[in-house]
């Protein structure tokens, strides 16, 4: 298996948004009114297929997801 494309849903201070960014080029691939909306249900997994870093408003990392989970690497602890 290749490896997974890598994303960060952060806060976007200026616009007062979560963004979801592509790690390596930068770019916003959506963005969400909160955080909850972002989270919640299927939303990111709809969105992207790779490991999610989320990070507090602190800009703080919380957790990292992996979508879908079938791909999430089996040595991975969590």
């Amino acid at each position: 298996m290749g490896t997974l494309p890598k994303y960060t849903l952060k806060h976007d201070d200026k616009k007062d948004n979560w963004a979801l960014q592509q790690d390596k080029t930068g770019r916003t691939v959506k963005t969400f009114d909160t955080k909850t909306e972002a989270t919640k249900g299927r939303v990111l997994e709809n969105a992207v297929g790779g490991s999610v870093r989320i990070q507090k408003e602190n800009g703080r990392i919380q957790e990292e997801r992996t979508y879908p989970g079938s791909a999430d690497p089996k040595k991975s602890p969590g």
